[in-house]
């Protein structure tokens, strides 16, 4: 019986896409004590994990070498181990398509070889993010086939959920096993089972009716925020055209001890989540017949940021009588947010393309990206950050507000210095010399 193999440990477990999520669980099923595998496709990515080098700082190193050593994870791109496996956790990426539909490449990749192993008391989870339905309607007819032994039945010969996920890259006060869990099965043994599974390494679990709920769950979730970052971006462009400092504001709303929620405005939200899963949200909505007008608006607005920061570089530079064709701009962050190094859709990348495109020349400072490609094929690195290089530029955009960065430096040596993070709020002088959005 599967659940007594989960609850004394001696199920073995398996996680397919080891990224920011399949990496951080799989270490986390491990620390409960079971054994795990780890499935991948990417090649440089198995043989650093092979090593005891993690790709995510979230997993240090020092966490991930003993599990490695000690043989207790162990990371393949042999997908037949599956047929070995009692629980398997889906943790593929979900992009999006030109169209700006969803993209289920991955998930039927996995799914068409976790057919081939499937086998009886198997317990199958997508973590994933993804539209209403998606476990019901593409993975449960997949898996739900016809052999020679006849049909394996959901919730009688193996089990089957949706449990989105909830990491947060970066985020020290709240991680996998502090965060609760929301789970829903396709019957409610596969809702008992997986919740079973759940809480063997997390602190709080919270069952719902069926996957459809689940998955919609973790679309509210990230849309409430795309939503709201929205509305304080649109703020921002109405008080940058009445002369109104929007961070004074939002400081001053957020004294309020109810019915406000500070959000902050920026050059546009990064991540694998807020910038795609509201259009999983709308695209889905429209096969109902109901055109989502307030997610897509926000979504509209969020986009339109890195056009307004090259204005503001443009309004700064003409104040200095200098064409933006042909200046050098040097950014300050090209993470998605502080204190990180994940680049995933982030807005810094829109924004020096745009840069670009209007003929200046882009320079970089990014304590935790020590290169990036742009243009498809340039490769530019992270230049270290001195009163040099800061007066040889004719204007430095902040894009993300790293803490380890000295504002102090910049603004005193920086010709002019657009803010689009307000990392410079505690600098009192040369206060004439900072442009914010």
């Amino acid at each position: 019986m599967i659940i007594k193999k989960i609850e004394s440990r001696r199920a073995r477990c398996g996680v397919i896409g080891l990224g920011y999520v399949g990496l951080s669980l799989m270490v986390a099923i491990a620390n409960a004590g079971f054994r795990v595998t780890g499935i991948d496709i990417c090649q440089q990515k198995l043989e650093r994990l092979k090593n005891g080098i993690s790709d995510i700082p979230d997993v240090p190193d020092s966490v991930l070498g003993p599990f490695i050593e000690s043989g207790q994870i162990q990371v393949t791109d042999d997908y037949s181990v599956l047929s070995e496996l009692d629980t398997v956790n889906i943790c593929v990426p979900t992009p999006l398509s030109e169209n700006k539909s969803p993209d289920m490449q991955f998930i039927t990749a996995a799914v068409q070889q976790i057919a081939m192993h499937l086998h009886t008391e198997q317990l199958i989870i997508l973590e994933s993010t993804t539209y209403p339905g998606t476990t019901e309607e593409i993975i449960l007819p997949m898996l739900q086939k016809t052999d020679i032994s006849g049909t394996l039945q959901v919730g009688q010969d193996f089990y089957l959920a949706y449990s989105p996920e909830r990491i947060e890259p970066g985020n020290s006060t709240f991680f996998m096993a502090n965060t609760p869990k929301v789970i829903g099965g396709v019957t409610t043994k596969c809702t008992q089972i997986a919740n079973t599974f759940y809480e063997q390494y997390i602190n709080k679990t919270h069952t719902v009716s069926s996957p459809r709920i689940a998955e919609m769950v973790k679309l509210l979730e990230n849309t409430f925020r795309s939503v709201n970052i929205g509305l304080i971006n649109e703020v921002a462009l109405i008080c940058d055209r009445m002369d109104l400092d929007v961070w004074e504001i939002i400081d001053a709303a957020a004294t309020k001890p109810f019915g406000f929620m500070p959000f902050y405005p920026g050059p546009g939200p990064g991540g694998h989540c807020i910038p795609i899963d509201p259009h999983y949200l709308s695209w889905k909505a429209r096969t109902y017949q109901y055109h989502a007008r307030f997610i897509e608006l926000a979504s509209e607005i969020n986009s339109s940021m890195p056009k307004h920061v090259l204005d503001k570089v443009i309004q700064a530079l003409n104040q200095h009588r200098k064409s933006l064709n042909g200046s050098k701009i040097l950014v300050i962050g090209v993470a998605y947010k502080k204190d990180i190094g994940d680049i995933r859709e982030s807005p810094s990348f829109e924004v020096m393309r745009l840069i670009l495109d209007n003929g200046a020349q882009i320079l970089y400072h990014d304590p935790h990206v020590s290169n990036i490609i742009l243009g498809g094929e340039d490769i530019y690195h992270s230049e270290t950050l001195t009163k040099s290089i800061i007066e040889s530029v004719d204007c430095v955009v902040i894009l993300t507000d790293h803490s380890n960065i000295d504002y102090e430096l910049i603004v005193r040596h920086a010709a002019v210095v657009v803010d689009t993070r307000n990392a410079t709020h505690s600098i009192q002088h040369s206060s004439s010399n900072i442009i914010k959005i």
